[in-house]
């Protein structure tokens, strides 16, 4: 599975967060995957998926706080759902994946939030995450 494919059962996944009390999260992710849309997924797809929207949902509460910093006019907990998980999944990725150069991870944000958020979403998306874009050395 390619790498947009794994982000965005992982963006699946973490989407599910708000709507579930936190120790209910490892049950939801279960059943997820006992979907039948989801068999087709290898046991180590779904132990990369399950592992990174895990940490991702558990530092939620730290990627709102910097988003709460840099949105101007705007709180995350008035954010459209999409939105602020596509959000917290690209943060997760700048900060804490070392994998994911940080113009991949902020242009495949911008692709969920075309594929999945609103007609606003992925200027949002992208301008939310240029103030969070460090500048590349030459």
């Amino acid at each position: 599975m390619t790498r947009r494919g794994l982000r965005e059962y992982t963006f699946f996944l973490l989407f599910q967060k708000d709507f579930y009390p936190p120790e209910e999260l490892e049950a939801q992710i279960e059943l997820y995957f006992s979907l039948p849309d989801n068999e087709n997924l290898s046991k180590e797809e779904k132990e990369e998926i399950k592992a990174r929207a895990v940490s991702a949902a558990k530092k939620a509460e730290e990627f709102d706080q910097k988003i709460d910093a840099v949105a101007e006019g705007w709180k995350s907990n008035r954010m459209g759902r999409v939105d602020l998980t596509i959000l917290r999944l690209a943060l997760f990725e700048l900060l804490y994946d070392e994998e994911v150069p940080q113009g991949v991870a902020i242009n495949e944000a911008v692709e969920l939030a075309k594929k999945f958020g609103g007609d606003d979403s992925p200027a949002f998306v992208n301008g939310i995450l240029a103030k969070f874009a460090q500048p590349q050395g030459g």
